[in-house]
Parts: structure tokens; sequence; C-alpha cells
């Protein structure tokens, strides 16, 4: 046998009273929530960061937004995992699409939920659209690191079979070492992607460009994810298409190419003016 290091003994479920269990994957969610409101929050807050009389979202849009958000990526990416991932399945078995903890949860099916609550809330409260989809954007990072950190813990979603020292024995995927891909996906989804936007807004000010920031997560995320993907095991039941493209990559290189024309077009923009909301 390939040598291999342990798979953590970690319990998914944190404590457990009667029916109601606590568990790692829903505290992971909050947590990246949490985080995010606070990080929208000091964005808003920071005056350098935008064009001087740019019209932004409010402390307390964010503060709404933020459930609004929290609702699409809930319906968003279960309804995503139901579709793009296992659509037969839950055809013959609709209740379990409500099983929610047992997890099932799709990113581009969250990310979509979340571009449509963006878009209707900018629209009910009349929030510039571009500002406030660039501060969501630059925010999503730390749900993905936690997120992905849970699903290393659920010992789900793992990698290709590999000989790598730091290959595991995943507990559900056979006796072969695996790349721990998930932690793969928190590194470059969270982690660095996080420091990416990061820069970009504090040390390039990219804010006062409506749409920019919002390009550079979407790009960013597609590249990385597209990466991931060599070393990330497909579903078994969709496999590979033409021998070795998975469904999260053809999900993902679309975002490449949309967020690298959204971040072209925001870039020849003309600059924001005092009391222009693009």
């Amino acid at each position: 046998m390939l040598f291999a290091l342990p798979f953590p003994a970690i319990n998914p479920v944190i404590v457990e009273l009667g029916p109601f269990a606590l568990r790692w994957y829903a505290v992971a969610y909050v947590a990246g929530i949490l985080l995010g409101w606070w990080y929208m929050r000091s964005l808003v807050r920071t005056e350098r960061l935008w064009a001087p009389g740019q019209p932004r979202p409010s402390l307390a849009d964010v503060d709404d937004v933020v459930l609004w958000a929290t609702l699409g990526i809930v319906l968003g990416g279960r309804l995503g995992y139901v579709l793009f991932y296992n659509p037969l399945y839950f055809l013959q078995n609709p209740a379990e699409i409500l099983v929610l903890w047992e997890g099932g949860m799709s990113f581009h099916g969250g990310f979509l939920g979340v571009v449509l609550a963006v878009a209707l809330f900018s629209w009910r409260r009349r929030v510039p659209l571009g500002s406030l989809s660039d501060i969501v954007a630059v925010s999503t990072p730390f749900g993905l690191l936690f997120g992905r950190l849970a699903n290393f813990v659920n010992g789900e979603l793992w990698g290709r079979p590999t000989d790598v020292p730091w290959a595991f024995v995943f507990p559900r995927a056979g006796p072969e070492p695996r790349h721990p891909s998930q932690l793969y996906e928190a590194a470059l989804e969270g982690l660095v992607l996080f420091l990416v936007l990061r820069l970009l807004t504090h040390r390039f000010h990219v804010l006062k460009r409506p749409w920019f920031a919002t390009g550079a997560f979407v790009c960013g995320y597609g590249l990385a994810r597209t990466f991931v993907e060599f070393f990330r095991m497909p579903d078994a039941h969709i496999g590979f298409f033409a021998g070795w493209l998975t469904m999260g990559m053809l999900l993902s290189i679309p975002m490449v190419l949309v967020g690298a024309l959204v971040m072209a077009w925001a870039a020849r923009r003309p600059a924001v003016a005092a009391g222009t909301a693009p």
C-alpha cells in the first residue's frame, strides 16, 4: 500500500441533543456568512476605498442583504446540486431534496442564487447594483474556505488516487490514498482568492470601478475550481465527459471567460463620478 496520512477522526456532529444535532457543516456556513457580513461592513466604512461622493450600500443595506444572500446560498445551492449533479435520483426521491443536513450543495447553484438575491435586493432598495455586487463578491471566499474545510471533516468530495506524501485514505472512498482536494479548494478558493481580492480592493482600489471586483471573483473562482478538478474525483454517477472533463469544469470554465470580460468592461468604463449609481 502507498504511503498515506491517517484521516483525522473528527466527528461531523459537534453535539447531539435528542433529535437535534449541531454539525460542523452548519457551523461552517454560519461562520462564513458572519465573517462575510463583518467584512462587507468594514469595506463600506472605509472611505479611502471609494471615490469621493460615490454611491454605495449603507451599513443597514449590508445588514439586510446578508439575509437575502443567505437564502440565495441555501436555496440555490441545494437546487443547483439537485439539477446539476443528481436530477434522476431526486426525481425519484423528491423528499430527499429537503435533507440539507446530510450535505449535497452546489457552489454554482448557490452562486446563481446569490446573484438573483442581490439583483432583487438592489432593485427593491434602489442600491447601486455594481457596488453591492462587488462587496458581496470579495466577501464570499470566507464561506468557501470554511465550506471546503467542512467537506474535509465530513470525508466527502475527495480527490483522485495518488502517491503524493500528503495523501489521505478517506473512510468512504476505498483503500487507495487520495488527494485531499477539499483542502486544495479551501486554500485556492478561500485563502488565495481572498488575498487577491483584498489586494485589488485595498491596493488598487477597484471598488472605485464598479463590477471589476465582481469580475475578478468570478474569473478567480473559475480558475481555482477548474485547476482543482484535475485532482478531485468526479461524482461516480456522472463521471467524465470526453474522457477528462468533469461537471465542475463544465460549470467553471464559462466563469473564467465571463469574469475576464466583466473585468475588461469595467476597466474601460469612465471612473465613477460623484452622485452616479452604476
